[in-house]
Parts: C-alpha cells; structure tokens; sequence
C-alpha cells in the first residue's frame, strides 16, 4: 500500500530544532526521524511515498536528493578512496512522492492536496511523521480489513508525565493517578484508511475532527489498541529519550534489524 506522510507541520512544540530543520527532519542518531518512519513502513513491504510537504520543503527534498548511503551502510573503500562498494541499501526500491500540500494547511488539507495521487488505490496508510512504534504492521493491517471499515489509528496510551484527575462537581479530588496508570488512550498517528475516506471530508476540514466524527456516526471508525512501544518527538526532552535508546541500542522500533 502507498503510505502517505504529513511532513509539513511548523513543529512549534519542538522549537529549539524545528527553527533550522522541519520537525520530520530531526535526527535520531545518523537518520532522521522520517528515515526511521519509512524504513519501519518498508520493513513491512510498503515503499511508495508521498510526502506532504510544507514547512521547509526543501530542506526534506534535498536530503532526499543528496541522500547518502554511507551513513546507515557498510561499505567497501578501495582504490585511493576511488572505488566504492556498497555492501547494503535503504532506499534503492522506494519510490517518493513529493507533494507541496501549504505551509499552514492542517492535516485534513494536506490529505487531500494528495488525494490524486492515491486514484485507483483501495486502501492506504497515513502518518503524522513524528511517532515511533514496535507495532506489527501487518497484523494492524488485517485487523483493518477484517473489520472492514473506513479508517483506523493505533490507540495508545500517552506517554507524558501528567496526572489524570476525577473530581464530584463541588470540585473534591475523588481520584488522581499518573496517565499511564489510567484508561486514558489517545490517537498515536497511524492510520489505515480506504480510499472511501475523502467522500467524509470538507473542504479546510481537520481529519479527526470533522471527518472523524462523520465516520463514528456511521460506525465506520476502529481503534486499534496496543500496549507495546509507542512514543512521538513533541519536545526537546522526547527526543533525547529517543537518542538515549538509540545511543544505548535500545531503538526497539528499528523492527528490520531484529533477524539480522
């Protein structure tokens, strides 16, 4: 399936990167953290790309353009430096898409500035570009076809440090708990959609907001549950926790490496 990817956000969350590079275009040790979204996508057989550009588009297309295999390869170097050998590849078989969809358009806009680009596919899948996962892919995928509804996203618990409070309606605290230890779940930003989804969506429309709601009146909406790894790079501080486990060799959503 095409993946479509958000990738035109202005990451204001994120400022102290996201002011000289776009947001997907942070690193996570030598790859940005787009890299490490595709190559999970890839892993799983799904390697067309379209990328919903905006904010700092360039800088995305010409890392593309330039990209450098050397990085998260081995290699070969003989003759003086002259000749090289490639003992490996990441992005040899993908075929991206790069598609300027505003540079203050929402999400809903962004999907369907590309809404061309995906004519004749059934379904697709879609991203936020700014969340890692150890997910199975394709076990999210049936669950999706089995199910047989419209959209799905992956359902997760979130992962910040704030506290869940219940009160009575004189305001007396009657419960206070971390958010992981709650039921709270929130939408983790993969998502699953047949190409039905655009007869759900206005013009200027945000995705799950209007479009969303349309799908749940007609129970055409599925959440997927999953306790595994699942964390975004919102702020400065989740992307050095994301370098830490990369530094200690904990990426647990580098999937293609787990039968290498």
């Amino acid at each position: 399936m095409k993946v479509v990817l958000f990738c035109g956000g202005l990451g204001t969350r994120l400022r102290d990167y996201s002011e000289s590079v776009p947001k997907p275009m942070v690193n996570i040790g030598y790859r940005p953290i787009l890299w490490h979204l595709m190559k999970y996508y890839a892993h799983y057989g799904h390697k067309e790309f379209i990328l919903c550009l905006g904010y700092k588009a360039d800088f995305i297309k010409e890392y593309f353009l330039n990209y450098n295999e050397c990085l998260s390869n081995d290699f070969v170097l003989s003759g003086g430096g002259k000749q090289l050998l490639m003992l490996g590849s990441d992005i040899q078989d993908w075929k991206i898409t790069f598609v300027d969809t505003g540079l203050h358009s929402n999400i809903g806009q962004r999907l369907k500035a590309v809404e061309k680009h995906l004519a004749g596919e059934e379904m697709f899948l879609a991203n936020y570009s700014d969340g890692l996962t150890d997910l199975p892919l394709d076990h999210y995928i049936n669950n999706f076809i089995r199910h047989d509804k419209i959209a799905s996203f992956l359902c997760v618990k979130p992962t910040q440090t704030f506290h869940v409070v219940s009160t009575q309606e004189d305001g007396v605290v009657t419960s206070i708990q971390h958010v992981t230890d709650s039921d709270t779940r929130i939408n983790g930003g993969f998502f699953a959609f047949k190409t039905e989804i655009f007869k759900y969506m206005e013009a200027g429309e945000e995705l799950v907001i209007e479009p969303f709601q349309r799908l749940i009146e007609k129970e055409q909406l599925l959440a997927y549950k999953y306790d595994g790894f699942w964390t975004c790079m919102d702020t400065f501080r989740d992307k050095q926790n994301l370098d830490d486990m990369y530094s200690q060799g904990k990426a647990v959503w580098e999937v293609w490496k787990r039968n290498a």
